[in-house]
């Protein structure tokens, strides 16, 4: 399968699952955590995964998905394979967002082959934005986009992406600190895929995290800053997989400033 067609159906699944998630968005939840109080998890996130894996099971019933949500009667992975093909989802990404009626939330769908990102779609419904990349550029509704072109750090917004473990706030303070004192600006949207996506855009000059974050909130995004001409690496500047516990995705022109500040 080529990448225009991954791109294809990761547009048809992505669509579908935020039409899915947008039909409950400022409705009324049932809201349940999971790891922590502020580890939100709704009906519309499991619902979404099993209605986007539903779609990729009818055309293949033997494909690898990996998923945010852990369902006992949808077969989907929480791991991403080192080889081979898969699909990446996260069916609602910002769910704290959504639970406050925030519109920065989305349905974020990537293929994937040996561990990188070949195609990926970000829906936001709430906001009206779709981020899409295969191989041949990134797109926001439907029109080609690129990372910025600032190259003074001290002008730099910057997005820090962190998670709710306490071990993690901690770091998120340290990253604020170093925004503040070294660069520009920050911004926090709770999605890390839209702020990916924003540093595709060139709303955002560049996003980083000191700590391993999920395939399922990365992949599909980083590849759209690569594919929008940005620059993306782990904490010690080599080329970002999954599974590096940092990360740091910029427009590329001042990258290494970027890793002297956060390493």
């Amino acid at each position: 399968m080529d990448s225009t067609t991954r791109l294809t159906l990761a547009r048809e699944a992505a669509r579908a699952g935020a039409e899915v998630a947008h039909g409950g968005f400022r409705g009324p939840l049932t809201v349940e955590t999971k790891k922590n109080a502020l580890d939100s998890v709704t009906e519309f996130d499991r619902e979404v995964q099993r209605h986007v894996v539903g779609m990729f099971r009818e055309d293949d019933s033997d494909a690898v998905i990996v998923g945010e949500e852990e369902l006992p009667d949808v077969d989907t992975r929480t791991a991403l394979p080192e080889s081979g093909d898969a699909w990446v989802v996260d069916p609602i990404d910002g769910t704290n967002n959504f639970v406050a009626g925030n519109r920065i939330w989305g349905c974020a769908v990537a293929a994937v082959e040996d561990g990188d990102a070949v195609a990926a779609v970000n829906e936001f419904p709430a906001l009206g934005d779709s981020f899409a990349a295969a191989d041949d550029g990134a797109m926001r509704n439907g029109e080609s986009c690129s990372v910025s072109d600032r190259s003074d750090p001290g002008t730099f917004t910057i997005n820090p992406i962190f998670g709710l473990e306490p071990r993690d706030r901690r770091k998120l303070a340290e990253y604020i600190t170093t925004i503040a004192e070294e660069f520009g600006d920050s911004r926090r949207f709770g999605s890390s895929q839209y702020a990916l996506s924003s540093v595709a855009a060139g709303e955002l000059d560049a996003a980083v995290s000191g700590v391993e974050l999920s395939p399922w909130d990365t992949v599909g995004g980083v590849h759209m800053v690569r594919e929008a001409g940005g620059t993306v690496t782990n904490l010690d500047g080599d080329r970002w997989t999954p599974g590096d516990g940092g990360i740091i995705a910029s427009n590329g022109e001042a990258h290494d400033e970027l890793v002297t500040a956060f390493d």
